[in-house]
């Protein structure tokens, strides 16, 4: 059985850290807490490791993971571009529950799934996975579920479903609000001469916040798309 440990007890910390570190660093899975839901990780520049979080959630290809970074200097060295409105949500919301689609830097080796040339980023603001991102670099992170199953919001909901698939449990108690990232298409952003952000997944961030940043670089509500 994997192990869970609890990230609350400071004796738990230094082991689970360092069996977490190995974990991904043979290309085995690690399930850690962050401030939106728990999200299962793998080494985002091991093939291998990532095709192993898809198979683990019983997903395809055609659903990439997301990217979680330890912060905004490691979004720069993966993405092509990052326009001067992306700089303005990283400061906003980052660390936090957003996660920012944007085109990848072609020259980057990795293989996360059929992303189109994309990648999505996020920094999450949890003190473990900020200290596990610190040791490892960039991890390939999806929630840590089932696809199709309700997002875990404890270690143990998700060792539930994803048992043995997972070298290391990391805990840190419930999610405190078990609330998925915003998802944002910001490839609308470049060399487009009518730039808007769009919404892939409405969560954490509400979109009257995002407004807040963007003004109307941010697509219209779908109500207000609605009654136009």
């Amino acid at each position: 059985m994997s192990p869970i440990f609890d990230c609350r007890d400071e004796a738990q910390v230094l082991a689970g850290m360092r069996q977490a570190r190995q974990a991904i660093a043979r290309g085995e899975l690690v399930v850690l807490p962050t401030d939106t839901v728990y999200g299962v990780a793998a080494d985002a520049f091991d093939a291998a490791a990532v095709q192993r979080l898809l198979d683990a959630k019983g997903r395809g290809r055609d659903m990439p993971p997301p990217v979680l970074v330890a912060g905004a200097n490691t979004l720069r060295a993966l993405v092509a571009e990052v326009p001067e409105a992306v700089e303005r949500l990283v400061e906003a919301f980052w660390p936090g529950g957003l996660t920012i689609v944007l085109p990848a830097l072609p020259t980057l080796s990795w293989d996360l799934g059929e992303t189109r040339g994309t990648v999505a980023v996020r920094m999450p603001a949890h003190r473990i996975a900020l200290e596990l991102l610190e040791e490892t670099g960039p991890l390939a992170v999806s929630s840590a579920n089932l696809s199709g199953k309700a997002a875990a919001v404890t270690a143990e909901d998700a060792e539930g479903m994803l048992g043995e698939s997972v070298a290391v449990y990391l805990g840190d108690g419930p999610s405190a609000d078990g609330i998925a990232s915003t998802i944002i298409d910001a490839t609308g952003l470049i060399a487009s001469d009518e730039p808007v952000v769009r919404v892939l997944r409405d969560g954490a961030i509400s979109r009257e916040r995002l407004r807040g940043v963007l003004g109307d670089l941010l697509e219209a509500d779908p109500e207000d798309a609605e009654s136009t």
